[in-house]
Parts: C-alpha cells; sequence; structure tokens
C-alpha cells in the first residue's frame, strides 16, 4: 500500500521590535529599537520555546531516523537576533538541520510584504535570506513560503521565475470551494510551481486549540489525533501541518503537556502504517498535481478570512505601508547601511499587524501578539519611527547634491580667477 504523505512545517521568526519613540524623538534621535524588549523576548522564548522544542525534536529522530521529517523557514531578522542574544539556538538549528531530516525552507528576510508592491525588493529579500541559510546552515533552499502564507497567481509566477519548483501557502476554503487542501496542485500561470496546501483545521487544533479547556475535544492525545489524521487522508493523498513555532511552550504552554504530545505524536502516526513524514521539496517531488489553483487575489494564513485584512484591512495600515514603500527607491539610491537596515526593519509584517483594529476573535488574537494598548498607538510610534527616517533620507540627499555641487562650484571659481 502506498502511504499518505504528512509533511510538518514551522515557521521562526521574531520581528526587532521599536522603542517607545515620541513626536518630539523626530530629527533628534535615530535609536528606534527597544534593545531590552528584543533581548527579553528572544531569551524568552529561547528558553521556552526553540531549545525544548528543538530538543523533542531532536530525541524524536534519534528515536525514529529519518522515518521523521520536518521543514522550518527562519526569518533574517530572526536569525539577528539569535546571533546577538541566544546563540545557542543557532548551534541548536544547526544540530537539526546536520540531522537530514530537516529542510530549511526560503523565504524575505525581513518578513516582509514586499512582494505585495515591491518584485524587485522582493527578489533581493529573497537572495538576501538564502544567502544567509548558506551562511548559517550551508544549505541553499529549494522550496518557498512568502511572508505569513501570503499568496496570488502572480505572487506565484514571481516566484518560479526565481527557480524555485515548491511553494506552501493556505488551504483557504474561499479559494478552493470543493476542492481538498490534502493534493499537490499547480500555480495557474507557472505550472512549474507546485503548490503545497496548509490543512487549517488539523494545524489550528494543534496551534489555537490544543490547551483550550471548553474545547468539546480537550485533551487531545496522540492517538486521537493520529486518528483524525488517518480519517482526513482516506480522500486525499497528503496533510500539510503548518504553523509557528512559537505554539510549542510559548501559545500553547509546557504544563498544557504539548513537548510530550509532540514527542509521541511521530510515534502515534507511524503505527498506523498509513504515512510517511516527508518535508515539502520531497513531498512535492512524490505527488503529481491534480490541478492548477486559481487565486487572483492574495491569500495569507491569517485571520477568519485568510486574506490581507491582518496587515492592510484599514486606513491605518495602508498609510503606513505606502507611505514606506514610497521611499524604497531612494533609500536603495543613498547606499547607506544604517538607513538600509531601518527600511528593512520596518518592512516587517508584525508593525501593521499591531495597527489592526478588527473585533471578535480575530482582534483577541491581534491584542495578544501586540505590545502596544491599542491599534492607534501602534501607528502613531510607526509613523513616528517613519517620519524621522523619511527625515535623514531627505537630509542624506541634501547633502549628497552638496558633494557634486562642490567640484563644479571650485571649477566656476578657478575658471573665473584665471580671467
Amino acid at each position: 500500500m502506498d502511504k499518505k504523505t504528512l509533511c510538518l512545517y514551522f515557521q521562526v521568526h521574531q520581528p526587532i521590535r521599536l522603542r517607545q519613540y515620541h513626536f518630539f524623538d523626530i530629527g533628534k534621535s535615530h535609536d528606534y529599537y527597544d534593545e531590552y524588549a528584543n533581548y527579553s523576548f528572544t531569551r524568552k522564548i529561547a528558553d521556552r520555546c526553540y531549545l525544548p522544542m528543538n530538543k523533542v525534536l531532536m530525541d524524536v529522530i534519534a528515536k525514529h531516523g529519518n522515518q521523521f521529517k520536518v521543514a522550518f523557514s527562519i526569518s533574517g531578522m530572526a536569525i539577528e537576533q539569535f546571533r546577538m542574544y541566544a546563540p545557542d539556538v543557532i548551534e541548536s538549528f544547526k544540530a537539526l538541520v546536520n540531522t537530514g531530516c530537516v529542510e530549511i525552507l526560503s523565504e524575505t528576510y525581513s518578513h516582509s510584504l514586499a512582494s505585495l508592491v515591491d518584485a524587485t525588493e522582493f527578489k533581493k529579500q529573497v537572495k538576501r535570506h538564502d544567502d544567509l541559510m548558506k551562511e548559517v546552515f550551508g544549505v541553499k533552499p529549494v522550496t518557498f513560503r512568502n511572508t505569513e502564507l501570503v499568496y496570488s497567481d502572480e505572487i506565484g509566477d514571481m516566484v518560479a521565475k526565481m527557480g524555485f519548483t515548491t511553494m506552501l501557502t493556505e488551504g483557504a476554503r474561499h479559494i478552493l470551494g470543493w476542492k481538498s487542501p490534502n493534493f499537490v496542485y499547480t500555480n495557474v500561470i507557472n505550472p512549474k510551481l507546485k503548490l503545497l496546501l496548509k490543512n487549517y483545521g488539523l494545524s489550528d487544533d494543534i496551534a489555537f486549540r490544543f490547551s483550550d479547556r471548553a474545547w468539546d475535544q480537550w485533551p487531545l492525545t496522540a492517538d486521537k489525533y493520529a486518528s483524525w489524521l488517518a480519517s482526513t487522508a482516506k480522500d486525499g493523498e497528503v496533510v500539510n501541518l503548518f504553523m509557528d513555532y512559537e505554539t510549542f511552550g510559548e501559545h500553547q504552554p509546557a504544563d498544557s503537556g504539548i513537548f510530550d504530545f509532540m514527542y509521541n505524536l511521530p510515534e502515534a502516526i507511524l503505527k498506523t502504517n498509513q504515512f510517511e513524514f516527508l518535508t515539502p521539496a520531497e513531498t512535492a517531488k512524490k505527488h503529481q498535481p491534480v490541478a492548477p489553483l486559481h487565486v487572483p487575489f492574495a491569500i495569507s494564513w491569517a485571520d477568519e478570512e485568510r486574506d490581507l485584512t491582518a496587515w492592510l484591512g484599514n486606513e491605518l495600515q495602508n498609510e503606513a505601508f505606502d507611505e514606506l514603500y514610497k521611499i524604497k527607491a531612494r533609500v536603495a539610491a543613498l547606499k547607506d547601511e544604517a538607513i538600509q537596515r531601518d527600511f528593512d526593519c520596518l518592512q516587517a509584517s508584525d508593525h501593521f499587524y499591531y495597527m489592526c483594529t478588527k473585533m471578535f476573535a480575530d482582534g483577541g488574537i491581534h491584542k495578544y501578539f501586540s505590545p502596544y494598548d491599542t491599534p492607534y498607538e501602534a501607528f502613531m510610534n510607526y509613523m513616528n519611527v517613519l517620519s524621522d527616517l523619511i527625515a535623514r533620507v531627505n537630509q542624506k540627499e541634501k547633502d549628497a547634491l552638496k558633494e557634486e555641487g562642490a567640484p563644479k562650484k571650485r571649477a566656476t571659481r578657478k575658471k573665473a580667477e584665471t580671467k
């Protein structure tokens, strides 16, 4: 019997957090970042999630060998902070990669939404991220996963033209209709790009519902979950479980039993004799696509709508986003490392996520992740920082014009003196 495929993927990202930057700081201070928050958050999540969960996965691999596979995408912003505050996390991920049971995926360096507005910036960030993965882990990513699983036909075509043959995205109900996420699909413009779709029901059972005592399926055991997988896979070929890595130990605390659950889950799944664990690249190689997937408008893995409204759903978000990308070409032309880095940090999708004004369940999730009391506070703080960055760009351009004009003035003066 040909076994079904189970594909596990985890996102690892930490934004570089902004300090409280007031209106009166504009033009006086270019110190935008909350170094204490960046240190404390990185260290806290390293100790609660990354290090203990990496140990769980190492133990699983030691027990099951290459019968167990998993994939990660790790943003450039996360690697920067691991290098500064938690180098033991990098060593821990290196150990996992060295087992041969882990695939490292490509993404945008800044965890940005550049794919929506600027193809050049998008490609630049992807190359920068891939170069970093080669430097840190010694691997060149072959599978792509965009920030927040954002995908459309046009974005997929761009990704295919960059040389990728596999991409991850959301199994959004409004796109799939009657179709199942449990098959491989292709990009409608460029069929060379295979698409792996997240099974969000089963993924969210772990990521969001695991420790919810009001959930009618609580407590969730490894055997129970393995039976759900077996049932789901009857009418499909592959089940893709995609989630934030911070699920383990951070969103679902250690005392919920999440680490024991994840240690026992592979054995429970393998015991059914119905699945094999494969990386995304292996999954795409094994399975033939069943159809092209038409996605005319961008989708994501966030909120009930599975669209872009988590980041670009109100006037605050759109104004901040538009003002940032208005200066993109000017920043690139300056070739100033400090200004470029600040521009890169401000591209992280998290900043726009904090400005979301949604209500009810989605609003509660946004509030949980935000360091600000209100979306308006997030907007004002971000715009104060961006205003100072724009002022610096303006000043640099003026200084450059002066430098260009100086030789001409000297030449004119010399000419006048010789007459």
